[in-house]
């Protein structure tokens, strides 16, 4: 493998710690409830350049700190006193460039979510690959109860949430907690609060040990999978494998199976 090192990065409300195996848990410090400002969207779209030029990151944690009042609060309504509805479209025109950049980025992300996630929160942790949460951490959408719609119907459809569920959170603005919603299929684990972060770095270590050029071509495989038939997703993932066989690593991992050790990758 790439040699790697321990490193620390502000951006903007986010530390970004990187350790020797490659995981980087981004910590969300916005206190008190991790609101999310327009700057906070821009620190998002900063990230992503950051770890897209950067070989010794492989898997991304989304966390927040133990005394933040919540994962991501939500949107921070400071931004929508006074704003008109051109002011509220260019806002949103932003946002619909640092999102879909963050879901699409080349690693693996996973969420820690160690306290509520509210509307944005919520939003942001369906965009991550893979959910562990708090089993008292609060999710909703509270937009209906302030005249709004929220924007997350069809991500959270896309992650498979049943559909009358989404419709009963969207309708209703109601907090479920993360053991109400396990049932869904939305997390991948729920855990006491002290057991997510542990338990996101422990998986976030155990991808951390593949080969980066298949990391990065696991994720763009499934992030593809979005608005495309099955068949075709899957034709474009055989395409993506293919052009790994022609690396060192590839062929590695045959052979390191075979040998019944370990695989040595060079990220090549």
């Amino acid at each position: 493998m790439s040699e790697r090192g321990a490193s620390r990065i502000a951006i903007g409300s986010f530390v970004l710690d990187t350790d020797s195996d490659g995981v980087c848990v981004a910590m969300f410090d916005r206190r008190p409830v991790n609101a999310v400002s327009l700057s906070v969207y821009e620190d998002i779209g900063a990230i992503v350049d950051h770890v897209e030029g950067n070989c010794a990151i492989r898997v991304v944690v989304l966390a927040a700190p133990d005394d933040a009042r919540a994962w991501c609060g939500g949107a921070d309504l400071n931004d929508f006193v006074g704003i008109d509805v051109a002011g509220r479209k260019a806002r949103y025109a932003f946002i619909n460039e640092q999102l879909p950049r963050f879901y699409r980025m080349d690693r693996p992300v996973i969420a820690a979510i160690n306290g509520a996630a509210i509307g944005i929160g919520m939003i942001l942790a369906a965009l991550c690959d893979m959910r562990i949460a708090a089993e008292d951490a609060a999710f909703a959408c509270p937009e209906i109860d302030y005249g709004l719609v929220a924007g997350g119907a069809g991500l959270f459809a896309h992650v498979n949430m049943p559909e009358a569920k989404v419709r009963e959170m969207l309708f209703s603005g109601a907090r479920f907690t993360a053991r109400e919603l396990e049932p869904t299929g939305f997390f991948n684990y729920v855990l006491p609060r002290d057991e997510v972060l542990p338990k996101s770095i422990t998986l976030a270590k155990s991808i951390a040990g593949k080969s980066l050029p298949s990391i990065r071509a696991r994720k763009i495989a499934s992030a593809a999978l979005e608005g495309r038939c099955w068949e075709q997703a899957y034709l474009d993932a055989q395409a993506l494998s293919a052009q790994l066989t022609a690396g060192n690593d590839g062929a590695e991992g045959i052979r390191a199976f075979l040998d019944g050790r370990a695989p040595s990758y060079r990220d090549t």
